[in-house]
């Protein structure tokens, strides 16, 4: 018997409500570093950092993006959605077991890959955490496949927070990576557990329908795809394990938390890039190339309207801004830090939602991807005998560059890109004036008030936080007072150049004056409420 059919919820719809899941996730796991390095010695932090590296990625990498095949046959025969639930669940045990095992048995493939014996005692609960992760990440996934957003944005949800809840009484009561290990354990066995009942109350009985063709037939589906995710974890992440082992523990630290991606940054990418994927397949498929490349420069100008500022924001204010949130011990980590916002910019050219619409642009990226990984493991093996850690994020930064730049000669043969749309660039041109302008205001009043005003502001917070007892979150909250009053100098000024130049169209400014509308009404609202006496 068919499963009753039900009416799927809006783009729009499932967007809104999965960009608030990420948002709030995105929240609860940004507190788990700060917390991090107050408690944690940075030898400590270097440890911990490394081997949740290494169970994130292995996590990635070995289930080679089967369990995204789920979203292509949900929406497909209503026969086989058990199987592909099964086969989902049958790959990702057996693929964490692996793995488990192969840390539990030989645990010194990891101390000797990375140089550290430490890396070796940890291996075997590492790895438990690596077969549970693989298998409970599904949770989320299958949710989303499923179209029920409401019910996958209390899954995500509940997973970042309870993830940052274990881990973070991990780190205050136990104050060792161990304790950690063993949080992120009982939080995905309380993820797998919810996982089992919403797979029986949506599939019930999904367990019996095992189907050896079907399997097979998932399995061709799915590995090619998962093989180019598996390429672009290796080159995004293969050189956190040449510091790691070369550099030592306390030194990887450094090295990690300059490497720190703010999560506001890679949602807007993201999410501007889901939105990008299908409407260039659509216009691909009807073979529109103006329309794709008025629509690819039209999202670029949006990106460039949020990226600019947000790159100078945080390339005048490094320092600041890196002693408020990891303290004065990872003032190192600033010019990795500023190395790595150098992509910022680049990532402007949205060309990867372009290059999916082609098949022949994926086929010759997946094998240039092969090609620059062996590039980038021999520039990095170089690295560490030669370079300082700048160095090393140094060659991850123009690997990337690289790879933009050979993407983008490609896709400009396919797409005929000629001089004469360079006017379409014009707004980005603006916006990039309107940045200069803005970032040099903010200069200067960061020279002049870095001396006094930050002083001061740290002075107030110790003052307010000594009478509570939390003395010594002084820095963070004076911190965060000082940067908040560099970003109402800097996002005004922005504001009015981006709208005198006519960066800013008319769907923006409401955007803007809704926003400012509704936190006026609430102001109103909490007057009439709370009148003064």
């Amino acid at each position: 018997m068919s499963e009753p059919a039900k009416k799927n919820p809006s783009l729009k719809s499932q967007s809104v409500w999965l960009l608030s899941a990420k948002i709030v996730g995105y929240f609860f796991a940004f507190l788990l570093p700060l917390l991090v390095v107050r408690v944690f010695t940075k030898e400590q932090v270097g440890v911990y950092r490394l081997i949740f590296q290494v169970i994130v990625d292995v996590a990635g990498i070995l289930p080679v993006g089967f369990s995204l095949s789920v979203y292509y046959f949900l929406s497909r025969s209503s026969e086989n959605r058990s199987r592909a639930i099964l086969n989902i669940l049958l790959f990702n045990l057996v693929m964490g077991g692996i793995a488990c095992l192969t840390l539990f048995f030989f645990p010194q493939i990891l101390g000797n890959i990375l140089q550290s014996d430490e890396m070796t005692r940890l291996a075997p609960k590492a790895g438990f955490v690596i077969w549970l992760w693989i298998f409970g990440m599904f949770l989320e996934v299958v949710a989303i496949a499923n179209q029920e957003p409401k019910v996958a944005t209390v899954f995500i949800i509940f997973s970042q927070f309870t993830k940052s809840l274990f881990m973070a009484c991990a780190v205050l009561i136990f104050e060792t990576i161990d304790a950690m290990l063993y949080a992120a354990m009982v939080q995905a066995s309380l993820q797998i557990v919810i996982l089992v009942w919403y797979l029986n109350s949506r599939f019930p009985r999904f367990w019996t329908s095992f189907e050896r063709s079907f399997f097979q037939r998932q399995l061709v589906y799915a590995l090619p795809f998962g093989f180019a995710g598996v390429l672009w974890i290796l080159q995004s992440s293969i050189h956190n394990y040449f510091v790691g082992a070369n550099f030592g523990e306390a030194r990887y630290a450094i090295y990690a938390y300059g490497c720190f991606e703010f999560p506001l940054i890679a949602m807007l990418y993201e999410s501007i890039s889901s939105v990008l994927i299908p409407r260039m397949s659509e216009l691909q498929s009807r073979g529109e190339t103006k329309r794709i490349i008025e629509t690819a420069i039209s999202a670029m100008n949006k990106v460039a309207l949020t990226f600019l500022p947000i790159f100078a924001f945080l390339m005048i204010l490094a320092t600041p801004l890196y002693i408020t949130l990891f303290t004065e011990d990872f003032l190192e980590s600033v010019p990795i830090f500023r190395i790595n916002i150098l992509l910022l910019p680049v990532y402007i050219l949205l060309l990867d939602p372009i290059a999916r619409a082609f098949e022949e642009v994926g086929r010759f990226l997946l094998k240039f991807r092969a090609f620059l990984i062996v590039g980038i493991v021999a520039a990095l093996w170089f690295g560490v005998q030669y370079f300082d850690l700048r160095g090393m994020i140094a060659i991850v930064v123009l690997s990337i560059v690289f790879e933009r730049i050979v993407l983008f000669i490609k896709l400009r043969k396919v797409l005929g890109l000629g001089f004469e749309h360079l006017y379409l660039l014009k707004t980005i041109g603006k916006t990039i004036g309107a940045t200069a302008i803005s970032a040099f205001i903010l200069l200067v009043f960061y020279w002049y008030s870095i001396g006094t005003l930050y002083p001061l502001t740290i002075a107030l917070a110790k003052q307010l936080l000594s009478s509570v007892g939390i003395y010594g979150l002084s820095g963070l909250f004076g911190g965060s007072l000082y940067l908040g009053l560099c970003l109402l100098v800097f996002a005004p000024t922005y504001y009015f150049f981006a709208n005198l130049t006519g960066v800013i169209d008319e769907d923006e400014k409401a955007g803007i004056r809704s926003v400012i509308t509704g936190f006026g009404s609430y102001f109103r609202r909490n007057e009439a409420n709370n009148p003064r006496l």
